[in-house]
């Protein structure tokens, strides 16, 4: 099947994919240089800080930290070798394993913070006017729904 794609949005594709991996390379750059660890750990803990009573489902941090089962599988093993979670049995299902936030692992997001917002000041910030920071939300927003959306109906 071939798909109409045209050109405008294939460039537009093209430069958004090299602008966030290029970023994202900067900042992990920034993280090594200050001996601290990637953006996936961030993200991870990150998850479990904005949920209620900083635990989640293991399938629901792997969602939110955009990780498959394996990778979130070694993530989550690697964190709590840390003491930055703990893996905790669900009292109402056996089967169900949750991730809760150690005290270790809020002092390592706010040691990240930092130079994560400092890596976006820097490499991003400068290019985006107010305006368009709203606009770009806006569009990624309607495309992170409709991926959204896609992945709950293949399930």
């Amino acid at each position: 099947m071939k798909a109409n794609l045209p050109e405008t949005q294939l460039e537009a594709w093209r430069k958004y994919y090299v602008s966030f991996w290029r970023v994202f390379a900067a900042i992990e750059a920034d993280l090594a240089a200050a001996s601290l660890p990637s953006l996936s750990w961030y993200d991870a803990l990150y998850q479990l800080y904005l949920a209620p009573e900083r635990r989640l489902r293991m399938s629901a941090l792997a969602q939110g930290a955009l990780l498959s089962r394996s990778g979130l599988t070694r993530l989550v093993d690697k964190l709590e070798k840390e003491k930055l979670i703990e893996r905790q049995a669900c009292p109402a299902d056996g089967r169900v394993q949750h991730a809760q936030l150690t005290a270790k692992g809020v002092e390592l997001l706010r040691k990240i913070w930092p130079v994560y917002r400092t890596g976006i000041a820097k490499y991003f910030a400068p290019h985006v006017s107010d305006a368009e920071a709203k606009e770009i939300a806006a569009v990624f927003g309607r495309i992170v729904s409709a991926a959204e959306t896609a992945a709950g109906g293949a399930e």
